[in-house]
Protein backbone atom coordinates (compact mmCIF):
# COMPACT_ATOMS: atom_id res chain seq x y z
CA UNK A 1 0.00 0.00 0.00
CA UNK A 2 2.80 2.42 0.92
CA UNK A 3 4.60 1.55 -2.33
CA UNK A 4 1.38 2.27 -4.27
CA UNK A 5 1.04 5.69 -2.58
CA UNK A 6 4.67 6.58 -3.29
CA UNK A 7 4.59 5.39 -6.90
CA UNK A 8 1.16 6.67 -7.94
CA UNK A 9 -0.15 9.37 -5.61
CA UNK A 10 3.26 10.90 -4.88
CA UNK A 11 4.14 10.80 -8.61
CA UNK A 12 7.28 8.67 -8.30
CA UNK A 13 6.33 7.13 -11.65
CA UNK A 14 6.34 10.56 -13.27
CA UNK A 15 9.67 11.45 -11.67
CA UNK A 16 11.26 8.35 -13.21
CA UNK A 17 9.63 9.01 -16.59
CA UNK A 18 10.85 12.63 -16.76
CA UNK A 19 14.34 11.52 -15.69
CA UNK A 20 14.41 9.15 -18.67
CA UNK A 21 13.14 11.93 -20.93
CA UNK A 22 15.78 14.44 -19.86
CA UNK A 23 18.69 12.01 -19.97
CA UNK A 24 17.75 10.11 -23.16
CA UNK A 25 16.02 12.78 -25.27
CA UNK A 26 17.80 15.96 -24.14
CA UNK A 27 20.99 14.02 -23.34
CA UNK A 28 21.52 16.02 -20.16
CA UNK A 29 22.19 14.48 -16.77
CA UNK A 30 19.65 15.41 -14.12
CA UNK A 31 22.56 15.84 -11.71
CA UNK A 32 23.64 18.98 -13.60
CA UNK A 33 22.07 22.39 -13.08
CA UNK A 34 20.56 22.46 -16.57
CA UNK A 35 19.23 18.92 -16.32
CA UNK A 36 17.81 19.58 -12.87
CA UNK A 37 15.97 22.68 -14.13
CA UNK A 38 14.56 20.89 -17.20
CA UNK A 39 13.42 17.99 -15.03
CA UNK A 40 11.74 20.34 -12.55
CA UNK A 41 9.89 22.22 -15.31
CA UNK A 42 8.45 19.17 -17.10
CA UNK A 43 7.78 17.21 -13.91
CA UNK A 44 5.94 20.03 -12.15
CA UNK A 45 4.01 21.06 -15.27
CA UNK A 46 2.64 17.57 -15.90
CA UNK A 47 2.04 16.85 -12.22
CA UNK A 48 0.15 20.09 -11.61
CA UNK A 49 -1.98 19.77 -14.76
CA UNK A 50 -3.00 16.24 -13.80
CA UNK A 51 -3.87 17.31 -10.26
CA UNK A 52 -5.65 20.43 -11.51
CA UNK A 53 -7.85 18.47 -13.87
CA UNK A 54 -8.85 15.93 -11.22
CA UNK A 55 -9.33 18.30 -8.31
CA UNK A 56 -11.09 21.08 -10.24
CA UNK A 57 -13.54 18.55 -11.66
CA UNK A 58 -14.32 17.00 -8.26
CA UNK A 59 -14.72 20.23 -6.36
CA UNK A 60 -16.62 21.90 -9.21
CA UNK A 61 -19.14 19.09 -9.08
CA UNK A 62 -19.55 19.74 -5.35
CA UNK A 63 -19.62 23.50 -6.03
CA UNK A 64 -22.57 23.03 -8.37
CA UNK A 65 -24.65 22.45 -5.23
CA UNK A 66 -23.49 25.79 -3.77
CA UNK A 67 -24.12 28.63 -6.25
CA UNK A 68 -23.61 32.17 -4.87
CA UNK A 69 -27.33 32.51 -4.12
CA UNK A 70 -27.32 29.41 -1.92
CA UNK A 71 -24.03 30.42 -0.31
CA UNK A 72 -25.54 33.78 0.67
CA UNK A 73 -28.53 32.01 2.22
CA UNK A 74 -26.26 29.65 4.15
CA UNK A 75 -24.17 32.49 5.56
CA UNK A 76 -27.26 34.50 6.49
CA UNK A 77 -28.27 31.72 8.91
CA UNK A 78 -25.13 32.06 11.01
CA UNK A 79 -23.52 34.77 13.08
CA UNK A 80 -20.66 35.07 15.54
CA UNK A 81 -17.69 32.72 15.45
CA UNK A 82 -19.74 29.92 13.86
CA UNK A 83 -20.56 32.27 11.00
CA UNK A 84 -16.88 33.12 10.51
CA UNK A 85 -15.99 29.43 10.45
CA UNK A 86 -18.71 28.70 7.88
CA UNK A 87 -17.58 31.63 5.73
CA UNK A 88 -13.97 30.43 5.78
CA UNK A 89 -14.98 26.86 4.96
CA UNK A 90 -17.08 28.10 2.04
CA UNK A 91 -14.08 30.15 0.95
CA UNK A 92 -12.06 26.96 0.50
CA UNK A 93 -14.36 25.75 -2.30
CA UNK A 94 -14.48 28.95 -4.32
CA UNK A 95 -12.36 30.20 -7.27
CA UNK A 96 -8.58 30.15 -7.22
CA UNK A 97 -7.58 33.80 -7.12
CA UNK A 98 -8.65 36.93 -5.32
CA UNK A 99 -9.86 38.57 -8.54
CA UNK A 100 -12.41 35.76 -8.86
CA UNK A 101 -13.50 35.71 -5.23
CA UNK A 102 -13.81 39.50 -4.81
CA UNK A 103 -16.98 39.77 -6.98
CA UNK A 104 -18.61 37.07 -4.81
CA UNK A 105 -17.47 38.98 -1.72
CA UNK A 106 -19.10 42.13 -3.13
CA UNK A 107 -22.32 40.19 -3.66
CA UNK A 108 -22.28 39.11 0.00
CA UNK A 109 -22.00 42.72 1.17
CA UNK A 110 -24.82 43.74 -1.16
CA UNK A 111 -26.95 40.92 0.22
CA UNK A 112 -26.43 42.10 3.81
CA UNK A 113 -24.10 39.33 5.01
CA UNK A 114 -22.23 40.69 8.11
CA UNK A 115 -18.94 42.39 7.28
CA UNK A 116 -16.82 40.10 9.48
CA UNK A 117 -18.19 37.00 7.74
CA UNK A 118 -17.53 38.41 4.29
CA UNK A 119 -13.92 39.09 5.22
CA UNK A 120 -13.47 35.56 6.60
CA UNK A 121 -14.56 34.38 3.17
CA UNK A 122 -12.35 36.87 1.32
CA UNK A 123 -9.21 36.03 3.29
CA UNK A 124 -9.55 32.25 3.05
CA UNK A 125 -10.76 31.98 -0.53
CA UNK A 126 -7.52 32.82 -2.42
CA UNK A 127 -5.21 31.21 0.18
CA UNK A 128 -6.87 27.80 0.45
CA UNK A 129 -8.31 25.83 -2.44
CA UNK A 130 -8.58 22.21 -3.43
CA UNK A 131 -5.93 22.30 -6.17
CA UNK A 132 -3.37 23.98 -3.91
CA UNK A 133 -4.05 21.30 -1.31
CA UNK A 134 -3.56 18.53 -3.88
CA UNK A 135 -0.27 19.99 -5.12
CA UNK A 136 1.04 20.53 -1.59
CA UNK A 137 0.04 16.95 -0.80
CA UNK A 138 1.98 15.59 -3.77
CA UNK A 139 5.00 17.85 -3.19
CA UNK A 140 5.36 17.84 0.60
CA UNK A 141 3.09 15.17 2.07
CA UNK A 142 -0.19 15.13 3.96
CA UNK A 143 1.09 16.68 7.20
CA UNK A 144 2.13 19.95 5.59
CA UNK A 145 -0.88 20.02 3.24
CA UNK A 146 -3.44 19.62 6.03
CA UNK A 147 -1.60 22.04 8.32
CA UNK A 148 -1.56 24.63 5.53
CA UNK A 149 -5.31 24.29 4.99
CA UNK A 150 -6.08 24.50 8.72
CA UNK A 151 -3.87 27.55 9.27
CA UNK A 152 -5.32 29.25 6.20
CA UNK A 153 -8.83 28.76 7.59
CA UNK A 154 -7.72 29.99 11.02
CA UNK A 155 -6.26 33.17 9.48
CA UNK A 156 -9.59 33.77 7.73
CA UNK A 157 -11.68 33.10 10.84
CA UNK A 158 -9.57 35.27 13.16
CA UNK A 159 -9.22 38.04 10.58
CA UNK A 160 -12.98 38.13 10.03
CA UNK A 161 -13.69 38.15 13.76
CA UNK A 162 -11.33 41.08 14.34
CA UNK A 163 -12.79 43.10 11.47
CA UNK A 164 -16.30 42.30 12.70
CA UNK A 165 -15.43 43.52 16.22
CA UNK A 166 -14.08 46.81 14.86
CA UNK A 167 -17.59 47.75 13.62
CA UNK A 168 -16.37 49.32 10.40
CA UNK A 169 -19.61 49.07 8.43
CA UNK A 170 -19.38 52.83 7.82
CA UNK A 171 -16.25 52.12 5.76
CA UNK A 172 -18.35 50.38 3.11
CA UNK A 173 -19.36 52.71 0.28
CA UNK A 174 -22.91 53.93 0.87
CA UNK A 175 -24.27 52.94 -2.52
CA UNK A 176 -23.67 49.25 -1.72
CA UNK A 177 -26.23 49.28 1.10
CA UNK A 178 -28.71 51.09 -1.13
CA UNK A 179 -28.64 48.45 -3.83
CA UNK A 180 -31.66 46.21 -4.10
CA UNK A 181 -30.72 42.56 -4.09
CA UNK A 182 -33.41 40.25 -5.38
CA UNK A 183 -33.55 36.63 -4.27
CA UNK A 184 -32.89 34.56 -7.36
CA UNK A 185 -34.36 31.11 -7.68
CA UNK A 186 -31.70 28.46 -7.19
CA UNK A 187 -31.47 26.42 -10.37
CA UNK A 188 -31.80 22.66 -9.97
CA UNK A 189 -29.31 20.75 -12.07
CA UNK A 190 -29.33 17.16 -13.25
CA UNK A 191 -26.33 14.86 -12.78
CA UNK A 192 -25.37 15.34 -16.43
CA UNK A 193 -25.59 19.13 -16.09
CA UNK A 194 -23.38 19.04 -12.99
CA UNK A 195 -20.80 16.94 -14.83
CA UNK A 196 -20.86 19.37 -17.76
CA UNK A 197 -20.52 22.28 -15.31
CA UNK A 198 -17.47 20.63 -13.74
CA UNK A 199 -15.88 19.92 -17.14
CA UNK A 200 -16.46 23.50 -18.26
CA UNK A 201 -14.87 24.71 -15.01
CA UNK A 202 -11.79 22.58 -15.65
CA UNK A 203 -11.44 24.07 -19.12
CA UNK A 204 -12.19 27.64 -18.02
CA UNK A 205 -9.87 27.69 -15.00
CA UNK A 206 -6.91 26.07 -16.74
CA UNK A 207 -7.24 28.50 -19.66
CA UNK A 208 -7.30 31.43 -17.23
CA UNK A 209 -4.36 30.43 -15.05
CA UNK A 210 -2.02 28.50 -17.34
CA UNK A 211 0.22 31.47 -18.03
CA UNK A 212 0.68 32.19 -14.30
CA UNK A 213 1.27 28.50 -13.76
CA UNK A 214 3.98 28.20 -16.41
CA UNK A 215 5.68 31.40 -15.25
CA UNK A 216 5.69 30.09 -11.67
CA UNK A 217 7.05 26.72 -12.74
CA UNK A 218 9.72 28.34 -14.93
CA UNK A 219 10.86 30.54 -12.04
CA UNK A 220 10.81 27.53 -9.76
CA UNK A 221 12.93 25.61 -12.29
CA UNK A 222 15.51 28.41 -12.41
CA UNK A 223 15.65 28.56 -8.62
CA UNK A 224 15.84 24.77 -8.40
CA UNK A 225 18.75 24.48 -10.82
CA UNK A 226 20.71 27.70 -10.43
CA UNK A 227 19.98 29.51 -7.15
CA UNK A 228 22.87 29.10 -4.65
CA UNK A 229 21.51 26.94 -1.85
CA UNK A 230 24.02 28.17 0.71
CA UNK A 231 23.07 31.83 0.17
CA UNK A 232 19.31 31.20 0.34
CA UNK A 233 19.73 29.00 3.39
CA UNK A 234 21.80 31.67 5.14
CA UNK A 235 19.57 34.67 4.43
CA UNK A 236 16.13 33.08 4.07
CA UNK A 237 16.48 29.95 6.17
CA UNK A 238 14.32 29.31 9.26
CA UNK A 239 17.08 30.66 11.52
CA UNK A 240 16.76 34.19 10.08
CA UNK A 241 14.09 35.97 12.19
CA UNK A 242 13.47 38.62 9.50
CA UNK A 243 13.01 36.26 6.55
CA UNK A 244 9.25 35.85 7.02
CA UNK A 245 8.71 39.60 7.29
CA UNK A 246 10.67 40.22 4.08
CA UNK A 247 8.78 37.43 2.27
CA UNK A 248 5.41 38.97 3.12
CA UNK A 249 6.49 42.50 2.16
CA UNK A 250 7.91 41.24 -1.16
CA UNK A 251 4.83 39.11 -1.87
CA UNK A 252 2.16 41.81 -1.41
CA UNK A 253 2.91 43.88 -4.56
CA UNK A 254 2.95 40.78 -6.76
CA UNK A 255 -0.08 39.17 -8.36
CA UNK A 256 -0.60 35.47 -8.81
CA UNK A 257 -2.68 32.65 -7.41
CA UNK A 258 -1.68 29.81 -5.15
CA UNK A 259 -1.07 27.52 -8.11
CA UNK A 260 1.45 29.88 -9.68
CA UNK A 261 3.38 30.38 -6.46
CA UNK A 262 3.52 26.78 -5.21
CA UNK A 263 6.27 25.75 -7.69
CA UNK A 264 8.33 28.74 -6.54
CA UNK A 265 7.77 27.83 -2.89
CA UNK A 266 8.65 24.20 -3.64
CA UNK A 267 11.96 25.21 -5.25
CA UNK A 268 12.80 27.68 -2.48
CA UNK A 269 12.19 25.08 0.23
CA UNK A 270 14.39 22.57 -1.62
CA UNK A 271 17.16 25.19 -1.58
CA UNK A 272 17.01 25.67 2.17
CA UNK A 273 14.48 28.49 2.52
CA UNK A 274 12.31 28.01 5.60
CA UNK A 275 8.97 26.33 4.94
CA UNK A 276 7.15 29.10 6.77
CA UNK A 277 9.05 31.77 4.85
CA UNK A 278 8.14 30.25 1.47
CA UNK A 279 4.49 29.64 2.41
CA UNK A 280 4.06 33.12 3.89
CA UNK A 281 5.33 34.55 0.59
CA UNK A 282 2.75 32.41 -1.20
CA UNK A 283 -0.08 33.50 1.11
CA UNK A 284 0.80 37.20 0.83
CA UNK A 285 0.95 37.01 -2.96
CA UNK A 286 -2.48 35.38 -3.23
CA UNK A 287 -4.40 37.10 -0.42
CA UNK A 288 -3.01 40.65 -0.52
CA UNK A 289 -2.35 41.40 -4.19
CA UNK A 290 -2.65 44.92 -5.61
CA UNK A 291 -5.39 43.95 -8.15
CA UNK A 292 -7.47 42.69 -5.23
CA UNK A 293 -7.06 46.01 -3.40
CA UNK A 294 -8.16 47.91 -6.52
CA UNK A 295 -11.27 45.75 -6.82
CA UNK A 296 -12.09 46.15 -3.15
CA UNK A 297 -11.76 49.91 -3.42
CA UNK A 298 -14.95 49.90 -5.51
CA UNK A 299 -16.99 48.91 -2.46
CA UNK A 300 -14.98 49.70 0.66
CA UNK A 301 -13.01 52.75 1.79
CA UNK A 302 -9.21 53.00 2.23
CA UNK A 303 -9.36 52.76 6.04
CA UNK A 304 -11.01 49.33 5.90
CA UNK A 305 -8.66 48.16 3.14
CA UNK A 306 -5.73 49.22 5.33
CA UNK A 307 -7.11 47.25 8.29
CA UNK A 308 -7.68 44.24 6.05
CA UNK A 309 -4.04 44.32 4.87
CA UNK A 310 -2.67 44.82 8.41
CA UNK A 311 -4.78 42.09 10.03
CA UNK A 312 -4.27 39.55 7.24
CA UNK A 313 -0.56 40.40 6.98
CA UNK A 314 -0.02 39.86 10.71
CA UNK A 315 -1.88 36.54 10.49
CA UNK A 316 0.28 35.39 7.56
CA UNK A 317 3.48 36.43 9.35
CA UNK A 318 2.49 34.46 12.45
CA UNK A 319 1.69 31.43 10.29
CA UNK A 320 5.12 31.75 8.68
CA UNK A 321 6.89 31.69 12.02
CA UNK A 322 4.71 28.77 13.14
CA UNK A 323 5.63 26.69 10.08
CA UNK A 324 9.32 27.49 10.49
CA UNK A 325 9.23 26.40 14.13
CA UNK A 326 7.45 23.08 13.49
CA UNK A 327 8.96 22.30 10.06
CA UNK A 328 10.70 19.20 11.43
CA UNK A 329 7.30 17.75 12.29
CA UNK A 330 5.79 18.35 8.84
CA UNK A 331 8.34 16.92 6.39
Amino acid sequence: MIKFINDILMFNWLNKLITLLVENVFHVSTSTRLGSSIHFFFYDTIKIIILLGIMIFLISYVRSYFPPERTKKILSRFDGVVGNIMASLLGTVTPFCSCSSVPIFIGFIEAGVPLGLTFSFLITSPIVNEAAFAILLASFGWKLAFTYVITGIVVGVVGGIVIGKLKMEDQVEGYVYEMQVNDLEIEKLTHKERVNFALENVKDIILRIWIFLLIGIALGALIHGWAPAEVLSKYAGPSNPFAVLVAVVVGIPLYSNALGTIPIAEALIAKGVGIGTALSFMMATTALSLPEMLLLRKVIKPKLIKMFVIITGIGIILVGYLFNSIAHLLV
